[in-house]
Formats: C-alpha cells, structure tokens, sequence
C-alpha cells in the first residue's frame, strides 16, 4: 500500500512537471511572437524559426488545406476596403517547414491588388503568400495576437494573430489569421 506521504511527493512532482511545461511552453510562445513583430511576413519569420531550431532545409511551403466553406470575416470588406463587388480570394495553407507543421494559416487576399504573375504563382504553386507579394514591399500590421486556442484554429495551436498587410500607399492587400501549432513553439513542445 502507498502511504500518503508517497502519493503527496507523487502529486507534487506532477505538479512541478505541469508548470515546468506550461513555463517552457509560454516561453516558446512568448519567442515566436516577438519573432514575428520582428517581420513584416510571416514567412520570414518562420523561415528564420526553422535556421535557429537547425532544421536541414529552412524554406517554409504553403501546403493548401482541403475543406468546406471558410466564412469570410465580418469586417474583412471594411478592412480590407473594397465594395461587396470586388473579388477577394481565400487561400488556407498550412505552412511547413520539412516534415514539421509551423501554421495554418487564412490569407483573404484583394487579387487586383497583385501583379497578374503573382496571382497565377498564388493560384498555382507551394509559395507562400509572403514571398510572393514580397516585392510591393507590404507591411504587416498587428490587430490581434492571443495565446492559446482560437475557434478556426486547430486543437494544437499555441498561437493566434490576425494582422491586416499593407501596401506602402497604405491600402490593404490582405487580411491573414494565423493558427501556429506546436511545432512552431519549439521541439519537444
């Protein structure tokens, strides 16, 4: 039989476990967020992630996600300033890096807003959005960051941002919501 005094020390190891774990996991969030304030694209960000975690080959695929219907955001035509006429696009990746998933990631994107060549890459490559688009020379700016689950997000994630990118003359070129996974919080998290 187990005395009590063996299942308290049982009971705080778990515990210390728990929030040794709960503590590298919120340094590892906290890391990948000022990485990404670090970047106007998320790409970037997560390519330089990849290099500092050593993986062999540091380029970050778009993977496109199958699926139903994603339902466009209440406000995405007011921030992304076009009428209920004019085209915006959707493309929901998961984005990669070798074998280890980073994000999931949704782009609404205003196609006019991009060159006829960069819609046809978009349309039809693994490139990712920001590497695409990286010549208008956009600007990402922060609406939204949150630890944590987020309702379109995957179970896993640890991380959610939505950030609206911008042209240099200020128009929006696309709204993004970003679901970082486990594996862009660092190995073994």
């Amino acid at each position: 039989m187990v005395s009590r005094f063996m299942t308290k020390l049982v009971a705080a190891v778990a515990v210390t476990g728990l929030a040794a774990c709960a503590t590298a996991s919120e340094r590892a969030a906290a890391r990948l967020e000022a990485l990404l304030a670090r970047h106007d694209s998320a790409t970037q960000a997560l390519e330089d992630w990849c290099r500092e975690e050593g993986i062999a080959d540091p380029r970050v695929v778009a993977q496109p996600v199958a699926g139903g219907m994603v339902r466009e955001p209440a406000d995405l035509r007011e921030r992304l300033g076009v009428g209920p006429g004019e085209p915006v696009r959707l493309r929901h990746v998961r984005l990669t890096c070798g074998e280890l998933t980073l994000s999931q990631a949704y782009n609404w994107f205003v196609p006019s807003r991009l060159t006829p060549e960069m819609n046809a890459v978009l349309a039809s490559t693994t490139i990712p959005f920001g590497k695409v688009a990286a010549p208008l020379q956009f600007r990402r700016e922060l609406i939204e960051t949150r630890r944590g689950a987020f309702p379109r997000c995957p179970a896993e994630s640890r991380l959610f941002q939505r950030a609206l990118l911008r042209l240099p003359d200020r128009r929006a070129l696309a709204l993004v919501e970003e679901c970082y996974v486990a594996g862009a919080s660092g190995r073994g998290d």
